[in-house]
């Protein structure tokens, strides 16, 4: 199959977001090892990408090609370096400049840390005022009742407004905790789904490599093919040239034949 420069760098391209992801999950506390293997072979495709380049440079001298692979090669040593190492310095220049600019979007949010949500909650345990009373109650009617289901009956719902200050810190204390839990559970989920697409990834990578060897199949055969499809090609202009000799041969034949009958 063949290969040029710009194929090899969006891989290169891929490899990096992969590093960034995996430098990601590490900071998360999740386990980056799922992503070792995907990167594993994509470095090893780029390595014998540029192989294949510099067999084609060897063969036929080409200065857009040969031009290119001193950066390739720099690359490649700078990424699998990247990997090898138990953390990847993720402010390496290599590892967060896309050689392609249409990904630098991808590579600035592999590159964005989660944010740490604050939560507080104001309150005052003696109003003194009565606009102060005026914005509680306003506060108040704008909280509760509170319903996880809009579309349900209101009437069912407790009347809470005898609710001092403290009473309400307190349950929206255990309505935010209610929510952390919730919110865990989700994260848990949403790791099982990350892990699960990461096996998904793995799977198409290995349909990749077998696409690649049919690919290769294909270009051989059609290879073989051209080559036969030559071989008739000259077979059939050698028949039209010979075509005129061949008649004259036949009208001398006819001429004797007839010239023995008439004796």
């Amino acid at each position: 199959m063949s290969t040029n420069p710009p194929q090899l760098f969006l891989l290169a391209d891929h490899i990096k977001l992969s590093l960034l992801e995996r430098q990601r999950a590490i900071s998360l506390n999740l386990s980056p090892n799922t992503q070792d293997g995907q990167i594993s072979r994509s470095l090893e495709q780029l390595r014998s990408g540029i192989e294949s380049l510099e067999s084609q440079v060897a063969d036929t001298s080409d200065e857009s090609i040969a031009s290119q692979l001193p950066r390739l090669k720099s690359q490649l040593n700078d990424l699998t370096s990247q990997f090898d190492r138990a953390s990847p310095n993720a402010s390496s220049p290599t590892l967060t400049t896309p050689n392609n600019p249409s990904l630098s979007s991808d590579f600035a949010a592999a590159q964005k840390k989660p944010r740490q949500a604050s939560k507080s909650v104001r309150f005052s345990d003696n109003p003194s005022t009565s606009t102060a009373d005026a914005a509680d109650e306003a506060d108040r009617a704008a909280l509760f009742p509170y319903r996880d289901d809009p579309s349900s009956d209101p009437d069912a719902a407790p009347n809470q407004d005898d609710l001092d200050n403290q009473q309400i810190h307190a349950y929206h204390s255990q309505v935010i905790r209610d929510q952390d839990d919730q919110l865990d559970q989700l994260g848990a989920s949403i790791g099982r789904q990350r892990e699960l697409s990461m096996q998904i990834g793995d799977e198409l990578d290995g349909q990749v490599v077998l696409l690649d060897d049919v690919e290769e199949g294909v270009d051989r055969h059609t290879a073989q093919f051209r080559r036969a499809r030559g071989r008739l090609d000259r077979f059939s202009r050698k028949a039209r040239e010979n075509w005129s000799l061949t008649v004259i041969v036949v009208l001398i034949c006819v001429l004797l034949f007839l010239i023995i009958i008439t004796k």
